[in-house]
């Protein structure tokens, strides 16, 4: 199995956004692991009760610079664009480029294909 970094949003301005962006990631490491993938969402993991809480900067910066550590395992970064790119996703973007992995976008509806 190809291990990749799912890239999907969390962050958002009501709970109702941020409950949709988890939804979302879950199905994106659905579809992933479908595509026969080992991914791995460092945003579904570290942002959880007794975790780490993303709303507070400094535990942001911690789940972000652990998920960065797991590129260093993987073989590609995926990057879900269904609900646009954020500024964490743009991150995690660079810092693949940076140790040159390849970088695949992808979309679960297909109106957004192409």
């Amino acid at each position: 199995m190809r291990r990749v970094i799912i890239e999907s949003p969390l962050r958002a301005d009501t709970q109702e956004g941020y409950e949709r962006n988890r939804r979302y990631a879950r199905a994106c490491m659905r579809d992933s692991l479908g595509r026969g993938e080992a991914p791995f969402a460092s945003h579904l993991l570290y942002d959880q009760p007794g975790i780490l809480d993303d709303t507070i900067v400094e535990e942001r910066e911690r789940g972000i610079k652990a998920g960065f550590e797991w590129e260093l395992a993987a073989q590609a970064v995926v990057v879900y664009g269904d609900l646009g790119i954020s500024d964490g996703m743009k991150r995690g973007i660079e810092r693949a480029k940076a140790l040159n992995l390849p970088v695949e976008y992808r979309w679960l509806t297909a109106e957004n294909d192409g």
